[in-house]
């Protein structure tokens, strides 16, 4: 796609890319993505984040887009509150990580993401980690089982947790070990590391969303600032990393824009809806 070119499908990173530092989306920004909509263009989020953490987002737009979760193992219509599609680890694949990741990082806690039929599926308990897990964030939602139960069951993220270890450092680690069993990548450099089922990645999901309706990667601008945001900033037609980027996302990027804070996604849209 070049510069001038008005994307059909517009893919956004939602913390640190889509939301200023205080988890806000500002007028300005909420604006352009409305402006681009209104004008017809998709727009999809493409996250890390549970479906069960899109709602906020969702009522902060003012509209419920199609949402890519779980750095792409999930498709989620908020609109109709129902999981679309879910890639997941088998049980056999997750012991296999589990083995791996306590044998290469000691003192670890791991924590699986599962999902249900909807967002808040309460017949499946969706966050659920080992005795002693440190949460990297606020997670009020936890249920905490022994390692056995935790690999019992298939799941579509397993998370790797060291506090005050660095997550870039733990990916470095893990992939000298971690081939076939899964794809490893981190949203924050907290100590905290993400393990999806092999091949999949925010770059499929998205194409998961933009293929029924004919739209190819070239007409897709993406958004974002972490390293689970390289495969889809690489595969669009045009990848935009935010100011305020990791450097893998950078220099994945066809352009870096504003920090997230100055509202960098903003100021590209505009350039199509002014």
């Amino acid at each position: 796609m070049s510069s001038g070119e008005a994307p059909t499908l517009i893919a956004t990173d939602v913390d640190g890319t889509l939301l200023d530092n205080d988890e806000n989306i500002t007028d300005r920004t909420r604006d352009a993505v409305l402006a681009a909509v209104d004008a017809g263009t998709t727009f999809v989020l493409a996250t890390g984040r549970p479906p069960r953490w899109i709602h906020p987002v969702v009522d902060a737009l003012g509209f419920a887009p199609m949402s890519v979760c779980a750095n792409g193992a999930v498709l989620y219509d908020p609109a109709t509150d129902r999981i679309l599609s879910a890639r997941t680890l088998s049980s056999d694949v997750l012991g296999a990580l589990s083995e791996i990741a306590l044998r290469v990082i000691p003192g670890a806690g791991l924590a699986v993401e599962r999902v249900g039929r909807s967002a808040h599926d309460a017949a499946t308990p969706q966050f659920v980690s080992s005795p002693g897990y440190e949460h990297a964030w606020l997670n009020p939602d936890n249920t905490e089982v022994s390692i056995e139960d935790l690999l019992s069951a298939p799941a579509v993220k397993l998370l790797i947790r060291k506090a005050g270890a660095s997550s870039a450092e733990m990916a470095a680690e893990l992939a000298k070990h971690i081939g076939i069993e899964g794809d490893i990548t981190y949203s924050t450099n907290n100590g905290l590391i993400e393990i999806v089922p092999l091949g999949i990645s925010k770059a499929t999901g998205v194409e998961e969303v933009a293929t029924p309706l004919g739209v190819s990667a070239r007409q897709i601008i993406t958004f974002g600032d972490m390293p689970n945001d390289v495969p889809m900033l690489r595969w669009a037609g045009r990848g935009v990393a935010m100011g305020n980027a990791h450097p893998e996302a950078m220099a994945a990027a066809d352009e870096v824009t504003a920090p997230n804070y100055e509202d960098g996604l903003a100021q590209v849209l505009e350039r199509w809806w002014g």
